[in-house]
This record gives C-alpha cells, structure tokens and sequence, in this order.
C-alpha cells in the first residue's frame, strides 16, 4: 500500500470515527430524554442521511452529515424535541442536496416525518445557495409551513443556530448577509416561540461577525469585571439564601450576566458607556415547589420574603407569572436596591417555568410525547392565525411584507380588557384602532373612535396596560390612508394596505378610462410617448401614478395639457432634443463616474475604499458613513455599489432581502479628505461652558468646527457640533476629551 493510499485510508477512519461519535452523543443525549425511547428510526434516519451525504464536504472541509448531525443534537438537546423532530433533523438537507424525493422519505419513514422534510425543504436555499438571497420569499414559505406544524419552523431554527456557529468558514460578504438575515429574522423568530438561550446566542453571534471588534472590546470587559460582580453575587445572595433556607424552600440561585449583544444595544440606544449600563448582572432564583397547584403561591411568598431583605423598586416589577407573556415565558421580576447602593434585577420561577423560559414553549405546545397532543396554547395559535392572515394576503413588496411580520416579532405585550372583561394581548405602543382590528375585521374598517376606561378617545390613542376598551362604529365610516400612519400592529397594517390597495386599484382603473376617454375626445393616440409627456408634465413617474391621479381627481386634464402634447408634437421637438445629450455631456465632465459592477467581478473580494476611487461608490444619507465605520457594501439596481454601516436600519433590511447582492468593504484611507460627523452634547448650563467645549476641539485637538448649535432650558443644555473629521477614530478623541469637561454629563457621535 502506497503512502497515499495509507493517508487516504487513514483519513476516512478519522472521518467515520468523527461521525460515529457524534452520532453516539446524539443518542446518548436522546437515551436520556424522557421521551419514548424510538431508537430504531433514528439510527435508520441517521444511515439513510449518511449514505445520501456520502463524500459531501462542508466548506470547512468536514463531512456534510456532521451538519444534520449537529443540527438534530441541538433539536433534542437545546430544544427538548423527540424522536420525530430528530430524524427529521437528519433527513432536513437530504431533499434538497441529493437525488432522494419526498415520497423517498414518505415510504420509508412516515407521512409526518416526510411532511416536515418536506416543510423544510420549501424554505431551504440554504446558506450556502444563491437563492437564500430572496428571504422575504423564504420568510413566507417558512411561515406558511409553521402552522402546518410546528417543528417546522423550530428545526430551521436549529439549522440556522449550527450554521452562525460555523460560519467562519465563510468569506466575509456571505457572513455579513447571513449575520444580518438572523439579526432581521430568526432571533426575533427564535424570541418570539419563547427559546431566549438560542435567541441570545444568536444574537451574539451576529453581533461577532458584523462588529468584531466591539464584540471583542465588550467581552475583554466583561471578563476584568467578572470578579467584581462574583463578590456582589456573593455578598447580594447571603441573606436572601439564608431566608430560603429558613422557609425550607427547595432552589437553586444563578447569577445571569448580560449578553455582549444586549450590553451593546443599550449602549447605542441609551449612549451610554459600558461602566454605565446598571443591570450586567441579574439575579435568578429557580425553586422547585412543594405542590405543584401552589406554583404561583410560592412565588409571591419568595417575593414577600425578599422585599423584607432589600427595598424593591416600584415601577420595575413585571408579574409575567399571573400575565404570561405570549410565548409563553413566566416568571416574577423585580429590581432591588443592593447595600453597594446597586440596582440589581431579580427574576423568580419555577423549575417547570424555568425549562419553558430556557427551552422554548412552542417546543412544549403540542409534541412532548412522540406524535401525542398533549396540549394546546391559545396564544402561540392566536398568533400563527394572524399571520397566516398576512400570508393569504402578501404585500406586493418583500420589504414590507418582512417589516409587518417584524412589528409581531419583535413587540413587548400590555394587556387590555374587552366591555365584558375579557383579557386580550397586545403589542406596546398599539392603538384603540389596532385593538378594533385585533377582534374583527368588521369593527376596524368601520370604527370612528373607541371609550378607554368609559371615556371617549380617538382612533389614534395609544393604549396602557390594564385599559378597558369598548369599540365604536358606523356603517358610513371607511378605511381612511391617514390610518396606517398610526396602528402598529401586523393585523392592522395588512388590512389597511389590502383595502387601500383595492381601493386604489379601483381608482386606477377609474383614472385610466378617463385618460383615454379624453384623448379620444381630442384625437390623440394614447401611446407610451404621449403618456410619458403626460407624466413629465405632471411631474409623476409611472402611468399608474398618473392614471390613479386623475382617477381621484388630483389631476385634470385640460387645455394645457393639449398645448404641451401637440407642441411637442410640433416643431419644438425634433431638433433640440438631440443636443441635450451633448450639453449634458459637457456639463457632466467634471463629475467623477460612478463604478458599475460588470460580468467577472469578484463578490467575494472586499472592495477597498481608498482616496482615489472613493467619489465612485455611493454613499446613501441614511447613516453617513465615516471611515473607520464598520461598512459594508451594496450592488443597487443599476449594478452600482452603495456603502452603509453595518448596523445601518437600510442595510438590515438589504442584507435579509437581498443577501447575494452584499459585499465586505474595507477602508484605505490616509487622513487626507475630511469628512462631516455631527456630535451631540448635554449637561448642565453654566458660565464658559461654550467656551471650553470650543476650547477642547479647536485649541487641544485643532480640528475644524463646522458648526454649532446649543440650547439652555431650566439651567439644562442640548447641543449639536458638526465638525470636519479624517475618520472615526478622531470622532473617538474628540468625545473622550469633551467628556473631561466639568458639568458636560453626555456626548455622542449621531448620524
């Protein structure tokens, strides 16, 4: 036997063996469970995925079937799913990746396993295809197949956990596009079945590979404060374990720290430092209760004993134990004062709600034992109702249909109250119009204002938790375009969009019969040259646009409108129309072209942005962008290339719909060109404060003041510097040193 013969016999020991025991943990881990113990089918789904997956690497080189593998470990393991769930986790790629069909699988092993591969295999596009790049598209599949069944949706969600872990493998564009996908979609998804451990993971790992050094930055603090917050762990726990133990309650108290994600939003939203965020520490009390009917007693009962120990806070105590949230997630929160003089969080729950806050409760809704229904959630049906509501009635643009699916995703609940007492579940910030539509259809097309707590409100007003809300109507009211300015529900918003669609399809259709009527009357052709006169002339872009003008009568078509079609009929137009081209040119001269992305151009290259070549990439208002800003870049519709912030609101919403168009982008800059950055400052007013602000950055930092703008109000100031900067880490020193300043309390770059 040659010696390449012997390494190659070597290595594919080394790969079974890699395999093999990956398998053995998964079965061990499932042996475990307390689910019926169905090893047979398993251990079947896991040779039939292999041998389908044989000779299959992954771009980090390892066998394809460690991926299903991997994957189902985290369904049974992370989630708590059983033995249907697990084989379908292993057969999840083997539709879509290799010559086996879904009746292949049917036969084999089951109509219902066969369904979910089958669910699973319409939302795929993997994260490697081409295709995943139309996720809005995905979205709506992924969410079609939920209400079939559940584990759709949980088992793409394992897939998508494995993939972020793995996704160094990746070249940098790819791990932008996946990265912002999970931050847009799966960790709200993830948030929303009630799988907080996987949620956050998620997160953290999007946050990694989209701001790496942050990410780095946060966790080198986190790590130089552990023993600080291990001795205020300590020293906050004694008397608390101590009350406990005298009750003779069984529990356990964990220290739950803050992810590098979450510490990282607040700091952006709250633009704070990381020294000033309070609550990096939380505390947990998990107790296991003596009768289970007394689950909620005895938390109340730990309460009480607690707030004997420590002064709570009042307007920080969440009951999610008598309000469960919608994902089901229970627990009782309260914020105590420490002796260090430290507001601490507390969060108090049992063991069993404990496992749903941890584990997810759509993984508890219908299939803890085998295919039995053991139990059935109002809430978690109430929600895939709506948005199968949604779905039957798309948004004709995949960006907005992804951003009404989000006002679901992602809102914090208050509860309201029907006339009857009835209790319903709404997001925050909803209005009394989303509440009518949140009961029917009917009551929100035709509600003219609503009584909260008796008394008379507006469609608009904004609702608190505990409201009770009657709904009123009248047959003569109809859906009004000002409304979708103000609900913000999902529901809501789809319905109006749809009306006001039909509507405006029905004005369209008014509008275009008009159109022609009157260029009959007039004997003009109503071809694509006239209407497009037409439009120019009315300053619209589209004939839609046009038709629907006249069709509401914001437009009318008259004599002038005759002038402008048979001047340019005339003699105006043959002969200077083809010098405008030319004039253009000439006055064009001087403008630097825009790059255009052609045939062979490298998507996996990073564009490098430099002095030289800047002025050919577009840079959108949306988050002015400065070197040294973690960037990305943008192939746009005219294959031109656009440069956002990474964490830009835009670029969020182009990375989860138009993934395959992202490319990495580098800076190479030489501090030669300035650049504008506005920085916002407050504190308290006093003599000379002006003074020293200007001080700081012209005198000590010589950097060029743009302009400035402060405002005082009750010896409080508000004010905005726009300065001429070479790039971010300038930005960095100027608010560093502005921080020095006595009395200056805030100072942050804005966009």
């Amino acid at each position: 036997m040659d010696d390449q013969v012997k390494t190659n016999v070597q290595r594919e020991d080394a790969e079974n063996k890699l395999i093999d025991d990956a398998f053995k943990h998964l079965l061990d881990t499932y042996i475990a469970s307390r689910h019926r113990k169905k090893i047979d089918i398993i251990t079947k789904a896991f040779n039939f995925a292999r041998q389908a997956h044989k000779g299959v690497k992954r771009l980090s080189g390892e066998p394809y079937i460690m991926h299903p593998i991997a994957v189902a470990q985290i369904a049974c393991e992370e989630m708590g799913l059983g033995s249907t769930s697990i084989c379908s986790a292993l057969l999840h790629d083997v539709v879509e990746d290799t010559d086996y069909t879904v009746e292949d699988i049917e036969n084999i092993f089951g109509s219902k396993i066969a369904q979910i591969v089958n669910g699973l295999t319409k939302i795929s596009g993997g994260i490697l295809g081409e295709q995943a790049s139309a996720q809005a598209e995905n979205f709506k599949k992924l969410l079609l197949t939920m209400s079939d069944d559940i584990r759709v949706i949980l088992i793409k969600i394992c897939d998508r956990l494995h993939n972020m872990r793995t996704l160094a493998s990746q070249p940098a564009n790819k791990q932008y596009k996946i990265a912002g996908e999970t931050l847009y979609i799966y960790a709200p998804l993830a948030n929303r079945l009630g799988l907080n451990k996987i949620k956050t993971e998620l997160e953290d790992l999007s946050f990694r590979y989209e701001h790496p050094e942050e990410y780095e930055a946060i966790k080198r603090k986190l790590t130089s404060t552990q023993e600080q917050r291990d001795t205020l762990f300590a020293d906050f726990t004694k008397p608390i374990r101590e009350a406990l133990d005298k009750m003779g309650i069984k529990y356990e108290l964990k220290a739950r720290v803050k992810s590098p994600y979450s510490i990282w939003n607040k700091m952006q939203n709250k633009h704070v430092s990381f020294e000033e965020i309070y609550d990096i520490l939380a505390v947990r009390i998990i107790y296991t209760p003596k009768v289970r009917e007394e689950e909620i007693n005895e938390c109340f009962k730990i309460y009480v004993a607690i707030s004997q120990i420590y002064k709570s806070h009042p307007d920080r105590l969440r009951d999610w134990v008598n309000h469960p949230k919608a994902n089901g997630y229970q627990a009782l929160h309260v914020t105590l004062m420490s002796r260090q003089g430290k507001w601490i969080e507390m969060q108090i729950r049992s063991d069993h709600m404990d496992e749903v806050a941890e584990q997810g409760f759509a993984a508890h809704w219908k299939y803890k034992e085998g295919n039995e229904i053991v139990d059935d959630d109002s809430e978690l049906n109430n929600w895939l109702s709506t948005i199968k509501e949604i779905l039957d009635d798309p948004q004709p643009d995949a960006m907005d249909f992804l951003d009404t699916i989000k006002l679901n995703l992602f809102a914090s609940e208050i509860f309201v109250f029907t006339p009857k007492g009835e209790i319903k579940t709404m997001p925050a910030g909803c209005t009394a119009l989303d509440f009518a539509f949140q009961i029917h259809t009917f009551l929100g097309t035709h509600c003219i204002g609503a009584k909260v707590n008796h008394k008379l409100v507006p469609l608009s007003h904004r609702l608190q938790s505990g409201d009770q809300v009657e709904i009123l109507t009248s047959k003569s009211q109809h859906v009004q375009p000002s409304w979708i300015t103000f609900v913000s529900t999902a529901k809501a918003k789809g319905k109006i969009q749809a009306i006001l669609r039909r509507d405006n399809r029905e004005t369209q259709k008014n509008g275009e019969k008009a159109v022609a009527d009157w260029m009959a009357a007039h004997e003009l052709p109503m071809t694509t040259a006239n209407l497009n006169k037409l439009c120019d002339f009315h300053n619209v872009q589209k004939h839609e646009q046009l038709y629907f003008a006249v069709g509401e009568k914001s437009i009318t078509l008259d004599n002038k409108d005759l002038e402008e079609l048979q001047e340019k009929k005339g003699t105006r137009g043959g002969g200077w129309r083809k010098f405008v081209p030319f004039l253009g040119h000439d006055k064009k001269e001087d403008k630097p072209k825009l790059f255009v992305v052609g045939e062979g151009f490298n998507k996996k290259k990073p564009v490098i942005i430099t002095e030289e070549n800047i002025a050919s990439f577009i840079f959108p208002s949306c988050c002015h962008v400065i070197p040294g800003d973690d960037v990305l870049g943008y192939i746009d519709n005219k294959k031109r290339i656009e440069i956002h912030k990474r964490d830009c609101q835009v670029a969020n919403r182009l990375k989860a719909s138009f993934g395959n168009r992202i490319l990495d982008a580098k800076w190479d800059m030489h501090k030669r060109m300035f650049f504008d950055a506005t920085i916002e400052i407050h504190g308290i007013d006093r003599k000379g404060m002006l003074l020293d602000v200007s001080k700081v950055i012209t005198s000590q930092l010589d950097i060029n003041i743009h302009k400035i703008t402060i405002s005082s109000n009750h010896g409080i100031f508000d004010g905005t510097i726009e300065l001429r900067v070479h790039d971010r880490d300038e930005v960095k020193v100027i608010i560093e040193s502005l921080k020095k300043i006595e009395d200056l309390k805030e100072v942050q770059r804005i966009l």
